[in-house]
């Protein structure tokens, strides 16, 4: 996945093509302002099914040394297989339009940047044949703009000093001096640079210092970075309702269950109690029938005897007794033998 900080670093010179030029004495080169900018398809795909993009590609045409093609690749990080594929994008765009080509790199960290701008022959030793050296903007060459004065001289160039020390302690010294500066400039110019300063600082301890300063200093409503703090109380709130709201459907899921088991255990304590009853029928029905078949055969019946068999539940055991009492020559000894 594309990072914002990846997007901000390349994005920013589509913002403003003239921003090259303006960077190039910081690099060493001297690269004349463009009087024309064309941006081109990013696309370098050929006919094979391996897709290879670049990340900004823009047509820059001067008024003395013609036009020229500029190929902007921002790197986070050391790659082994991007010379390769910088090499690819300045062959392919030089064979397919025919200009002169230029590639920029820019990076957030030293290491990168070091990385990035060795330059890589992809022949033997004493056959460098096509040799790779891009220009690279980084930490190690991009100025320290801390005066608002400098930064509202130019403010592409301040935003890019920012992102490119987004890693770096002058980056909060920065972005107070690029804060002051945009406070005067036109909504239009503005906001895209809040956008990418915020972008650039990614989730960097800068962003915060970034959003606080923009709060006070300007009219950012409708910015990205209000719809960032607009996301995060959405989340916030959203955890917070979802709690109540978690409670309040437990209670009635607490209720359909309640009413769910109710009607189970229902059918569950019925044919229970069905059972009990019946058994309860069929000792007292056999209790009788063991009273009076004694009482039939004119045996005395004691209140002990006729309780005992009237409170008796065991079905087996009144089986037996009813056995018992067809033979037994007194009623007492029907309860014998059990």
């Amino acid at each position: 996945m594309v990072s914002p900080p990846h997007e901000a670093m390349h994005c920013i010179f589509q913002h403003d093509p003239g921003l090259f030029s303006r960077v190039s004495r910081f690099l060493g080169v001297d690269i004349p302002a463009p009087v024309k900018a064309t941006a081109l398809p990013t696309d370098l795909t050929e006919a094979n099914p391996v897709e290879r993009r670049v990340d900004t590609l823009l047509r820059l045409e001067t008024a003395d040394q013609g036009s020229y093609l500029l190929a902007v690749e921002a790197q986070g990080k050391k790659h082994p297989d991007k010379p390769a594929s910088w090499a690819y994008y300045t062959a392919y765009l030089w064979t397919k339009y025919r200009l002169p080509t230029a590639l920029l790199v820019v990076c957030q960290d030293h290491a990168t940047a070091t990385w990035a701008q060795q330059p890589v022959s992809c022949g033997p030793p004493q056959l460098p044949t096509l040799t790779v050296q891009p220009l690279v903007a980084g930490p190690h060459n991009m100025p320290v703009i801390t005066d608002p004065e400098e930064a509202r001289a130019d403010l592409v160039l301040a935003s890019l000093a920012a992102i490119t020390h987004a890693a770096e302690p002058d980056v909060d010294a920065i972005l107070k001096a690029l804060s002051t500066a945009l406070r005067d400039a036109p909504e239009d110019v503005a906001k895209p640079l809040v956008e990418f300063t915020a972008q650039g600082l990614a989730k960097r301890p800068a962003k915060n210092l970034w959003r606080n300063l923009v709060a006070v200093d300007l009219s950012f409503y409708k910015s990205y970075l209000a719809e960032e703090v607009r996301d995060e109380v959405r989340a916030a709130v959203r955890d917070e309702v979802r709690d109540e709201v978690r409670d309040e459907v437990r209670d009635e899921v607490r209720d359909e269950v309640r009413d769910e088991v109710r009607d189970e255990v229902r059918d569950e304590v019925r044919d229970e109690v069905r059972g009990e009853v019946r058994d309860e029928a069929r000792a007292e029905s056999r209790a009788e029938d063991i009273l009076l078949i004694l009482e039939q055969r004119g045996l005395g019946i004691s209140e002990d005897v006729r309780s005992r068999i009237t409170h008796c539940t065991d079905p087996e055991l009144l089986r037996h007794w009813l056995a018992r009492a067809v033979t037994v020559p007194k009623a007492e000894e029907v309860f014998e033998d059990a």
